[in-house]
């Protein structure tokens, strides 16, 4: 395999095959320049644009073979974090379970990722993005003055407060395992993370500034100034215009400088919006865009996910590229001295087997057995 780049090369990591919020965390230390081999079930699917197994090799490991167990402990012996997203109590009676793994590698970080978490009284039931981030509180914020809460796809809970979580999670392990010789088990649940993504909202809260009836507040849709509006061409402009200079450019650019009421008494803030948003339908979403390309105003064309490439910001930055036929985001942070590598091609399932179990020093017999199968 050609040497590692970005600033996790050297770290192995062994993920165990699963969906979702698991899968994107080794997808972002995969970006980073860790190695990650995934290890799949035997005939599993996979397509070459599920890109959340980008950068990462695969493994067939039948984990129902008498054998199975064993090839994942000798990929785990020589690893610094394993990551799973299956629920509680599973990879433990698979023999890959905290306890095993640690037999074999006291200083490993094993990573879990679950909605609920590993204890409680939901720990052992389904669940989805969804219905983390309704406990929490956090969807319950979300949507406009007298409707219903507005669902941000999956990426608060799932990816927000699930991987991300995780990813910062295993990483900590790591690096307090590299000085005390001892690894641990990381607990990353979704509620949790998602909660704990909202302590700004939960200090506004607590000293009265957050008022639970939705889009009523500064940053929900209530004030007119941080919201969304249609152009006349059918697309939108967010605006985000908080601090008074900003606001100021706001109005300027909208041609309103000195016609509009005091927006610091929020009796004048239905006003205001019906004001802006009689403005915003006068030109077309890409008008608008030019009008505040180059000021303070805080305001942005809503772009698609296919215009979002075309940005001449986004552009010259290369937050998207293409690499295999798919537009993909490009790997997050960057860094000055250890850059990470261009997004790496999406592996078959066992499509590295052979080669993982020569390089990771499995024995020969795993192979044989079937309990390794080979592609």
């Amino acid at each position: 395999m050609a040497e590692s780049k970005g600033p996790l090369a050297g770290v192995r990591v062994v993920e165990l095959a699963g969906i979702g919020p698991a899968p994107f965390c080794g997808m972002l230390l995969a970006d980073l320049g860790a190695d990650v081999v995934r290890v799949d079930r035997p005939g599993a699917s996979g397509g070459q644009h599920d890109l959340l197994n980008r950068g990462k090799r695969s493994i067939a490991v039948d984990l129902k073979h008498e054998r199975g167990a064993e090839a994942v402990l000798g990929l785990v012996e020589q690893a610094d974090v394993l990551i799973e997203g299956l629920r509680p109590g599973v990879t433990e009676r698979l023999g890959v379970g905290p306890e095993q793994c640690h037999q074999v590698n006291p200083a490993l970080v094993y990573g879990r990722m679950t909605g609920w978490g590993q204890s409680g009284p939901l720990s052992a039931t389904a669940g989805h993005d969804i219905d983390y981030i309704s406990l929490t509180g956090m969807l319950h914020l979300i949507g406009r003055s007298g409707g219903p809460p507005q669902v941000p796809a999956n990426l608060l809970g799932d990816f927000g407060g699930g991987a991300l979580y995780l990813a910062v999670g295993v990483l900590a392990g790591v690096l307090e395992a590299k000085s005390t010789g001892r690894g641990q088990v990381v607990d990353a649940a979704i509620v949790d993370g998602a909660a704990h993504l909202g302590t700004m909202l939960f200090s506004f809260f607590a000293s009265g500034g957050w008022s639970t009836e939705r889009g009523t507040n500064l940053l929900d849709t209530g004030a007119p100034y941080y919201d969304v509006y249609e152009t006349a061409d059918g697309g939108h402009v967010s605006v985000g215009a908080l601090e008074p200079q900003f606001y100021a450019a706001l109005l300027d650019g909208l041609g309103l400088a000195g016609q509009v009421p005091d927006r610091d008494d929020a009796a004048n803030w239905p006003e205001l919006r019906e004001r802006f948003a009689t403005t915003f339908k006068q030109r077309t979403r890409d008008e608008w865009a030019e009008v505040f390309a180059t000021t303070d105003a805080c305001v942005a064309p809503v772009l698609s996910m296919a215009e979002a490439a075309h940005h001449p910001h986004l552009a010259e930055r290369a937050t998207l590229v293409e690499r295999g036929g798919a537009l993909q985001p490009a790997a997050a942070p960057r860094f000055s001295r250890t850059p990470s590598p261009a997004p790496g091609a999406v592996a078959a399932p066992g499509e590295h087997s052979a080669e993982i179990a020569r390089e990771w020093q499995l024995p020969e017999q795993l192979l044989d057995s079937g309990a390794v199968i080979r592609t």
